[in-house]
Order: C-alpha cells, then structure tokens, then sequence
C-alpha cells in the first residue's frame, strides 16, 4: 500500500544551442537554460536563415527538470530516444536510414560547479520509421511515425544534476547523417525507480535477511546433529538457504552513499543464481520423491535435468555481460542498436521463455507422478492401527499441500520472469506496454523467502527420540505430542519421515 509504482518516466524535449566554436565540446557544455544558458534557436528554418549549419547545432538536455533534483534513491537511469522527422520532398528519409549521434553526458552536484565528463561517445542507431500519407507535396510537414530508440543507460544516480549535450556532425563526402530526413527535434523519456519503493525495498531485504540466516543456522545445526551423512535433498535445501541470502543481502544501501554503477548487473546475477538454484532444486525434489527404482540420492543421477538449467543460465549471464556489462564503460551502448545485436536479444528472451514454459510443464508431470504414488501409498492405510494411520495420512495430507504449494510457486515465478523480461525491453521493442505493479515484484519476492522458510522448517530433521516401543509399533499410541511432517519414525538419526515414506519401494 505505501509503495509507489516501481518505475517514473519523465519526458524531456531537448533544446537546440547554437555553439560556433568548433571542437570545444570536451571543454564547454551547453546549458538548456538557467543563468549560463546558451543562445537558442527556436527551429531549423531560423538556422537556415541565420546561415548556421547543422555542425553547429548542440541539442542539450538538463535532468532533472528546473528546480528540481536528482536522488541516489532513484538507483538508475534508463533513458530512450525519439526523433521528431518531418517530412520534405528534397530531403526524404532513405530506406534504412542510420543516424550517427555525437553524444556527451556530465554531471554537477550543485548549480555553480563546473560539469565534470562522465562519458563521450559516437553512437549510430538505426531509424524505423513509416509514413502514413502518400509522398506528396501536399505532405509536407507531417512528420514520420518512428520507433523509440534506446539512447543510455547508468547503473546508479549518485549526482543532483546531469547534462547530455547531443549533436549530429554531418559530412556529405563520408556519408554520415545523410538522408536522416529533416529532424525538427530530439526528445528523451527518462525512466529511473521510484524513491518510495526503494525504500520499501530495501526495507523488505534488510528484515527478510536476518530472518533467513537464523532458520539456516538451525537447520543446518540440526543435520549436523546427525551421525548419518546429510541426504542430497537436506544439501539442496540448505543451497537454496544460501542462494535467497545472497539475494537477500541488502547491499543496495551502499548504493546510496558510493557511485557503484555496477550494482545493475550484480543484481542480475545475484537473480540469476537464484532462479537456476530455485528450478534444480524443483527437478531434484520432485525426483526424490518418485518412489522409482532408479538410483537416487546423487547429484549425478539428475544431470540430464539440471545441465540444461546450467546452460541456459550462464547464456543469459553471457548476454547480460554484453549489454550491462559493456554499459559499465559506454553508457549509450546498447546490444538492440544493430540488427544481430537485436535478432540475438530477441531470441535470448524468446528462448528462455520458451524453456521456462516447458519446465514448467515437465515440473507438473512429474508432481502429477509424485502424487499418484503416494496416493499408491493410501491404499495400505487401512491395514495400520489407528495411531499410525492418523499420523501417515497427516503426513499425506501435508506433503501434497507442499507439492501443490510448489507448483504454485513455480507457476507465478515463470509468470514474473517473462513479464519482466518483456517490461525491461518494452521501451527497446516500442509497442508493447506492461504496467506492473510493485505489489507483483515485493508478492513474488515475499513469497520466494516463505517458500524456503517453510521447506528448511518442514525438512529439518527432527530432534524427538521415541522409544523403541513407539518406533517398532504404533507411532505415538500413548504419546501426547503432536507430530511434525518431519518426525523420524525409528531414531534420532534416521532421514526426515516425509523422505523415508517417499523412498519405500513398491515391496511395502
């Protein structure tokens, strides 16, 4: 309820300067306005008019707004272009057109300091753009329909004010930036996160941490109270413990006080981890539970199922490195500027969802087996005294509610990978809009952190040491206390009871 949407978009129209001096830019920035602004052209048709050429034009944006101020709670700026083409019968936009864009940004703390350089590049984007009218003369004026652009992005916002100076050098001898069209004007949406949400945030990791970390040093503590050696599903578990830590951990808060402008790809592969932990861990769940005859209990024995997961993850850490990685020195680089570089992000994003539906679809067949043998399992009931029966259908009971509870859980983590993979690239494929909630990303997240609370909970061996005349005949016949879904039916040391049914072989 107190959290904002996630993300704010905030439109900036560029301001054309007028900067005569030649090769100065690395020295002098041209201010949009305030007490140092520059000399401005209100159009094209004035420059023509006053003999200024397109070399000389500067079209300069100042962030934020006048009045106001940049914050470190903001933790990113995403920013995307779009080019107002009008269209003229002398000056028509060519059929692939590219645009080579001379770009500069800077930053100041204060509104007297001088601006400091944070990065400078020569940049070429590709236009897309379609004309609704025929090409006529009666035409002319209309402007073009064009597709955003992606122009930089920054993984921090440590400064008050940022200043992007962007020209377009023209050279008719080498080609560049001919046949672009006329370009009345060059506007930016700048997309940062919302400061109430990082709190909210923030908030949300550094209480869920702690929480986390004391119930993994219990289970931990209680497998290691064991003589036996752990089984593979308490290791998987307790990696799984170690993987919603690490993405628990609130570092962010540095983030506040120091320019990491790395944090962005930290945190997709803090994620990354996690999401290829969180859906091994699903396969080898399931598959200990199946009551077959293969050979279980090795980490080995899943490998055909978690090898897949393992390439999948580390060619989407592989991606991720060739945009934010690359975006650590050139902010204003970007893998969807090119044709491969796009094809290749498509079919990354397409891929995974694709895979993600599929395991998804695998991970319900073999909860559908797992259920079928265990209900194989009811059908002995009968045949128990009613302490023991009592207990085992309790048991029954709740290891289904788990599964389903499983289920549920990858289902709304598969729907909240592809939403926002498609949110992150909805800017960068231009038509396709997905508002999404921050209750959605602070639910899932709450909900991955119960997830694996209540399996370390309900996976920890149990402490109870019942009496050989408990464990060889009616499970709590004359005892008074209530049974656990992980109650050890013979000693101290056996495996959890939910497993030990679950490995009896069809013999019983």
């Amino acid at each position: 309820l107190p959290a904002p949407s996630p993300t704010t978009a905030v439109p900036y129209t560029s301001v054309k300067c007028i900067d005569v001096r030649k090769n100065h830019h690395k020295t002098k920035w041209l201010m949009p306005w305030g007490p140092n602004h520059c000399k401005k052209l209100k159009d094209f048709d004035e420059a023509v008019s006053r003999q200024i050429e397109a070399n000389d034009i500067v079209f300069a944006v100042h962030i934020p707004l006048p009045s106001k101020e940049m914050s470190p709670w903001f933790q990113f700026m995403l920013f995307i272009m779009q080019l107002d083409i009008a269209f003229k019968m002398d000056n028509d936009l060519k059929e692939n057109a590219e645009i080579t864009l001379d770009v500069s940004l800077a930053y100041r703390d204060n509104m007297f300091d001088d601006w400091e350089e944070i990065a400078h590049a020569i940049e070429i984007r590709k236009l897309k753009c379609t004309f609704g009218s025929p090409k006529t003369v009666e035409s002319e004026g209309r402007h073009y329909d064009c597709d955003f652009l992606p122009f930089m992005e920054i993984g921090s916002v440590a400064h008050k004010y940022y200043l992007i100076n962007i020209r377009l050098p023209v050279n008719d001898r080498k080609g560049i930036n001919v046949g672009i069209g006329e370009i009345k004007d060059i506007r930016l949406v700048g997309i940062h996160q919302n400061g109430g949400f990082t709190k909210v945030w923030f908030a949300m990791k550094t209480f869920l941490t702690p929480s986390i970390l004391i119930i993994m040093v219990w289970y931990w503590r209680r497998i290691t109270l064991m003589t036996r050696a752990p089984v593979l599903l308490e290791k998987v578990i307790f990696a799984l413990g170690i993987s919603m830590t690490f993405i628990n951990i609130p570092v962010e808060w540095f983030s506040i006080g120091f320019d990491w402008t790395w944090m962005l790809l930290f945190g997709d592969i803090r994620q990354g981890i996690f999401y290829a932990m969180l859906l091994s861990f699903w396969i080898i769940f399931c598959g200990e539970h199946m009551m077959d005859q293969n050979e279980r209990n090795r980490l080995s024995g899943y490998w055909k199922q978690v090898g897949p997961i393992a390439v999948g993850s580390f060619c989407l850490f592989i991606f991720d490195m060739c945009e934010r990685g690359v975006q650590l020195k050139n902010p204003f680089y970007s893998i969807w500027t090119t044709e491969v570089g796009t094809e290749l992000a498509m079919a990354f994003i397409i891929v995974a969802g694709i895979c993600l539906c599929l395991y998804f679809l695998f991970l319900c067949f073999m909860v559908f087996q797992v259920f079928r043998n265990i209900s194989g399992k009811q059908s002995s009931l009968p045949a128990m005294s009613k302490a023991r029966r009592l207990h085992y259908e309790g048991l029954i009971f709740r290891f289904k509610f788990l599964m389903l509870i499983t289920l549920a859980c990858a289902a709304m983590t598969v729907i909240f990978f592809i939403v926002s993979q498609v949110t992150e690239g909805h800017w960068k494929w231009g038509d396709i809009t997905i508002q999404v909630n921050s209750a959605f990303f602070t639910g899932i997240y709450g909900m991955w952190n119960l997830y694996v609370f209540a399996l370390m909970f309900l996976y920890a061996p149990s402490h109870k040491n019942y009496g050989e005349d408990q464990s060889n005949g009616d499970l709590g016949v004359n005892s008074g206390e209530e049974l656990q879904l992980t109650t050890t039916i013979t000693h101290v040391d056996g495996p959890t009871e939910v497993y030990k049914l679950a490995r009896k072989e069809a013999q019983e």
